[in-house]
């Protein structure tokens, strides 16, 4: 019998540091699954460049055909055959997400990361990926578009919420000691 996954997801808008809490994690020994990989497998399939345009597209596109939690249905056989039993799942968009993984998952825990957004936009247009945006307009269009698929209900109601401004050392420590309290939190 498969041995029961402790998950930990994480919420944060565009920057806010999801990348930073998933490496720490990993290297705590985390199996991680990131739900932005769905959509840029669907683009994948579609022979679609990885654009913000087209990102954020196919990802309405999918919640309007297949549901609100469809990239959160897609990504539970990877959470049960991680050969881990602790995995964190990066980029929670909406509740109903939460929910899905939630029935799925008897020990589920929901972590916020919170930047500001000009903090956000300078992370994001230095790390220059191919769906990070190149100015400040499609910056705002794509928080828009994720407040607009429920992502800030998703971040008030985390468990844990981790404010990432200023020097980093404060940050991973309490990265690290917000994933100790969920650990613990479930071995009660």
């Amino acid at each position: 019998m498969p041995q029961e996954k402790l998950v930990i997801a994480v919420a944060g808008m565009p920057g806010s540091g999801k990348s930073l809490v998933m490496s720490i994690a990993m290297r705590n020994g985390y199996a991680v699954v990131v739900m932005g990989d769905e959509v840029r497998e669907e683009a994948r399939k579609r022979n679609l460049a990885p654009t913000p345009e087209n990102i954020g597209k196919i990802m309405l596109e999918l919640r309007q055909t297949s549901g609100e939690a469809v990239i959160a249905q897609r990504c539970i056989p990877k959470i049960e055959n991680a050969l881990k039993t602790r995995v964190i799942v990066d980029g929670i968009r909406s509740l109903s997400e939460v929910e899905e993984l939630r029935r799925h998952f008897k020990m589920f825990t929901l972590i916020g990361i919170h930047s500001s957004p000009e903090t956000r936009f300078r992370r994001l247009f230095n790390r220059q990926r191919s769906d990070d945006p190149a100015d400040w307009e499609i910056f705002r269009e794509r928080d828009l578009r994720e407040l607009g698929v429920g992502l800030g209900s998703a971040i008030a109601m985390a468990e844990y919420v981790i404010v990432n401004e200023g020097d980093m050392l404060p940050v991973k420590n309490m990265v690290r000691a917000v994933l100790r309290k969920a650990e613990t939190g479930w071995m009660k």
